[in-house]
This record gives C-alpha cells, sequence and structure tokens, in this order.
C-alpha cells in the first residue's frame, strides 16, 4: 500500500532503519540581499520565527528580502536628498564648512535610516 506521499509522485531514502521524504525546495534564484535584506532576514529569524519558517517553505524567503531591500535603497534614495533640501544641507555648505556638511548628512542618514527601519522591517513583518 502506497502513502499519500507516494500517491502525490513523491519519493523516499533509507538512511539507517528510516525512510526519509525526498523533499526539495524550489529554485531561490540568484537575488541579491542586502543590508535591508539581511537586517530584515536577522529580524525574523529573532522575532518572527512562524513568519520567517512559512517563508522558508513556500520557497519565497529570499526573493522577499530582495524585494524589500531594494524597496529599502530606493526609500533612502528619496528621503535623505528631501531632507537634506529642507534642511539646507547643500553644495555650499559642503564648500565652506565639511565637517558641519558631513555632521548634518551622517544626522540626516541616520533618521532616514531610522524611518525606514520601523516603516519597512519591523511594521512590514507584522502584517
Amino acid at each position: 500500500m502506497k502513502s499519500l506521499f507516494e500517491e502525490m509522485g513523491g519519493t523516499y531514502c533509507q538512511v539507517g532503519d528510516y525512510f526519509i521524504p525526498n523533499l526539495v525546495l524550489p529554485d531561490d534564484g540568484n537575488y541579491q540581499i542586502g543590508k535591508y535584506g539581511r537586517l530584515l532576514r536577522r529580524y525574523l529569524k529573532e522575532h518572527r520565527k512562524i513568519l520567517y519558517t512559512n517563508y522558508v517553505m513556500e520557497g519565497t524567503l529570499f526573493k522577499h528580502l530582495a524585494e524589500i531591500d531594494q524597496a529599502c535603497n530606493e526609500r533612502m534614495g528619496i528621503i535623505v536628498p528631501a531632507m537634506a533640501k529642507q534642511e539646507g544641507v547643500t553644495e555650499a555648505l559642503k564648500a565652506a564648512d565639511q565637517m558641519e556638511w558631513v555632521h548634518r548628512m551622517n544626522n540626516i542618514r541616520n533618521r532616514a535610516e531610522e524611518i525606514i527601519l520601523h516603516e519597512l522591517i519591523y511594521e512590514e513583518s507584522v502584517g
């Protein structure tokens, strides 16, 4: 008598006295995961274990991480220049006082990153 797994086309391999199903996850492709994708992966693994496991079992983890990473980078590309313009951090300031320009730009990048982490990493994985 065949098991339901065998009826659906599944096969087993014998390891010692045990029969283990031959399970293969779908090919994840070749996704480039950057800083934000790695942050999301770590967050899901540590704080949202069920969601992380679901992504792994569905074979969509790396695709999802790549999409979020790309969205975060695009958002940084929008937020940082907008904040710099709003706060008057210009090339003229850079030419006049480089250290002040670096200080302000670092401050802007840090605030923009906090916004992105909250909106796309922590809040996204809740829903």
